[in-house]
This record gives C-alpha cells, sequence and structure tokens, in this order.
C-alpha cells in the first residue's frame, strides 16, 4: 500500500474477512494482527523498519550452526566480529 490510510483500510477489511471466515486458527492470527495494527502502520509515518537488524540475527544463527562443535571459542568470537564482511554463497 502507498499510504497509511489505504494501509489502514486494507488491514481492517482482511481482519474482518478473516474474522468472519469461520475459521478459528485465521481468526486467531487475525486477532494477533490486529493486536500489533498501531506499530504495523507507523511504518507508514516513519519509513524504517527492522529488516537489517533481522538479517543481522539470521547472519548470526547461521554462524553458530557453522561453528557448532568448534572446541575454540577464541575463532568463533573472531568469525561473530568479521561477520558483517562475509556474503553467502550458494555453494558448499
Amino acid at each position: 500500500m502507498k499510504t497509511r490510510q489505504k494501509a489502514e483500510k486494507f488491514l481492517n477489511s482482511w481482519a474482518y474477512e478473516a474474522m468472519n471466515a469461520g475459521i478459528p486458527a485465521l481468526a486467531k492470527v487475525a486477532k494477533t494482527i490486529m493486536s500489533y495494527r498501531s506499530g504495523l502502520l507507523t511504518y507508514f509515518d516513519h519509513k524504517i523498519t527492522n529488516a537489517p537488524v533481522e538479517g543481522l540475527v539470521n547472519k548470526i544463527k547461521t554462524l553458530k550452526r557453522q561453528t557448532y562443535g568448534f572446541r575454540d571459542m577464541e575463532y568463533s568470537k573472531l568469525r561473530l566480529y568479521h561477520l558483517h564482511q562475509q556474503r553467502y554463497s550458494l555453494s558448499g
């Protein structure tokens, strides 16, 4: 959505339909999303997301899996310090 008003209208419409669909799990999801409504719509006021932080957390989790079983904690710490320079590759 391009504007907060359009996003708010869409969100309200979707939540109404989800809650009245007769599917309890979908109604629960809609209720949860509506509890975060103000935070979700704040994006349209400030245009800031937490995507960079989520990306960093994902890199840290990947690093933890890669270093599982290493006994040298200093090596793991060094890899963490240089994490921002790493690039993902699809090759093994």
